[in-house]
């Protein structure tokens, strides 16, 4: 965005708004300074339920992700089961074969696939990036990809029933916790608490279930206390004129209409990553215009309100 735009938007902000601007660090996850992996001691790893087994190297394979369960799903495009080398991961590398993803990728199981297809088109041609670092690994994939090599992985985690995969849980106090190998959030040793505060801290249920790419191992997510409710007031009724309802565009149940993706059931961090992109200009588009007056006057504790409830929301 050019710098009179940018200018222009924040004019549009409230001070709260302008004055908490930086993108934050618990829904962004930049990795933790100075965290190391541990090594790979090159055994093979299991998981509960399935009679597969992967070492750490094979499970971190980008063009070639674990599949756990091959039972549970269709058969896996080319693009989804390897993607295209030598720049494409294996779409189930980031979302998993269910789809169901982690809260640094994202959740795109039962997503339309038509509005799968037009997000990857929205990253090729630069409309959609990240606050954080003005570009995402999906920039580069979507350079590469053309929308009929997109179609068949589109329509695959279209057909995939999404499940309840994270839970909500207010609380004031959350686990320690760091960001370790691929942007992923765990639990700190030592099982100290801190004060949530203002944040998100979305973790997984089985930090070896999540290292293992498990799509039978999903995630918690710690919101402030009175999120839920908040949220669901402002989703509800607007605020009093602060936004606007969100069943307009995503339906009474915030399953989708349409084109337009559903939200309930996806990841709390993930939803407020995109609220706080949307507001900020890091993601564009004719389909985007029509959110940004629906963000223009939120605040962060609102857009982690909103996160809440619609996680909370049985998808």
């Amino acid at each position: 965005m050019r710098k009179s735009s940018f200018a222009f938007l924040l004019l549009l902000l409230p001070a709260a708004a302008i004055a908490a601007d930086a993108p934050p660090d618990w829904a962004f996850l930049p990795a933790t300074p100075g965290y190391q992996p541990p090594p790979d001691n090159g055994q093979p790893r299991h998981v509960a339920g399935s009679t597969r087994a992967y070492t750490l190297k094979q499970v971190d394979d980008i063009f070639n992700p674990p599949d756990w369960y091959p039972e549970e799903h269709p058969t896996m495009p080319e693009l989804v089961a390897h993607g295209k080398q030598p720049i494409v991961h294996g779409c189930a590398q980031c979302h998993l074969t269910s789809g169901s993803g982690h809260p640094e990728s994202a959740n795109i199981s039962g997503l339309p696939a038509g509005y799968i297809i037009e997000q990857l088109a929205q990253f090729r041609d630069g409309s959609r990036t990240s606050s954080l670092s003005g570009r995402s690994i999906m920039n580069s994939f979507g350079k590469v990809l053309t929308d009929e090599e997109v179609k068949p992985a589109a329509e695959y985690f279209a057909s995939i029933k999404p499940v309840m995969w994270t839970k909500v849980v207010e609380s004031d106090t959350v686990p320690k916790s760091f960001i370790g190998e691929g942007s992923m959030r765990f639990v700190s040793l030592g099982g100290a608490k801190e004060p949530i505060g203002r944040r998100i801290i979305e973790l997984p249920q089985s930090e070896e279930g999540a290292k293992s790419r498990d799509p039978h191992a999903p995630f918690v997510a710690y919101v402030p206390a009175g999120s839920i409710r908040a949220g669901e007031s402002l989703a509800s009724t607007g605020g009093g004129g602060k936004t606007f309802q969100c069943s307009i565009c995503h339906g009474a149940d915030y399953k989708g209409i349409g084109n337009v993706p559903g939200l309930a059931g996806r990841s709390a961090v993930y939803i407020f990553r995109q609220l706080f992109d949307i507001q900020h200009g890091a993601r564009k588009g004719v389909s985007v215009a029509l959110m940004q007056p629906v963000v223009a006057k939120l605040t962060q504790d609102d857009m982690i309100a909103l996160a809440a409830f619609m996680a909370s929301r049985a998808p």
